[in-house]
């Protein structure tokens, strides 16, 4: 499998792209709409042909990519079904896995952080989204979160992948690239084993976080797989824009 993670440095967002050598085809999983064009460059430099774009969530910090990806080459949109996005080309639920090639992407509904999201696993490794981060998780005070839901999610689920699985996750703040199941379970503050579910709601309700300053336009604009508003204010205009042309020609 051809493997690249791509960062966006404004929501500390990773994409990741991966590649079948056997057919050439290649997926992204949670593009970013400002990054479009040095994805589209990236799939092009190794000669792979974009055939989905895929996103673990409805996010709140960035815009998907997923809508310009599909007008610049064709790609096919794939979304979790549990959002029921008109958008969605191929909607995924638990169990019925994305099948690319060599490739296997098999989805696993992990809510808490929202309540449709989901992280995908393939092969070796998982894309957790924001279910589960390096050393921590995503909030739980918005968009249908609940901190005993992604309790359960990451405990029964991710937690129950192999110990040697690599955990690759949405954002990272502090440069970090990726950890392991092992690692989460050991180390991990909020989730890590030796907490209890008392605990970590107790961690969630005292987080005190800020209230996400592009969440009212980010999640209307992913409800539609990637629509930039037309009345975002000048201090927001980093976070979106659409495709002056497309680099395939």
């Amino acid at each position: 499998m051809i493997f690249k993670q791509l960062h966006e440095s404004l929501s500390d967002t990773y994409t990741y792209l991966l590649g079948c050598e056997t057919t050439g085809q290649a997926l992204l999983i949670d593009p970013v709409i400002s990054m479009v064009e040095r994805d589209l460059a990236k799939v092009r430099q190794l000669g792979l042909t974009l055939a989905y774009s895929v996103d673990t969530h409805i996010h709140a910090d960035h815009i998907t990519g997923a809508l310009e990806l599909k007008r610049a080459v064709g790609c096919k949109i794939v979304t979790p079904a549990f959002d029921r996005l008109p958008c969605t080309d191929v909607p995924l639920k638990e169990n019925a896995t994305l099948q690319m090639g060599s490739i296997t992407l098999k989805p696993l509904h992990t809510p808490g952080h929202t309540d449709g999201h989901f992280a995908y696993f393939a092969g070796d490794r998982v894309f957790t989204g924001d279910a589960l981060l390096i050393d921590g998780c995503g909030r739980t005070d918005f968009q249908n979160g609940d901190a005993a839901t992604l309790f359960r999610s990451v405990r029964d689920k991710l937690f129950a992948l192999d110990d040697d699985v690599l955990v690759y996750p949405a954002h990272d703040y502090t440069g970090r690239h990726v950890s392991s199941i092992a690692q989460e379970k050991a180390r991990n503050p909020r989730l890590g084993t030796a907490k209890s579910l008392e605990e970590f709601k107790e961690i969630m309700a005292n987080l005190k976080l800020a209230y996400p300053k592009f969440i009212d336009y980010a999640v209307p604009g992913n409800r539609l797989c990637g629509a930039c508003p037309p009345d975002l204010p000048e201090s927001l205009e980093g976070y979106c824009r659409h495709m002056s042309a497309s680099p395939q020609g």
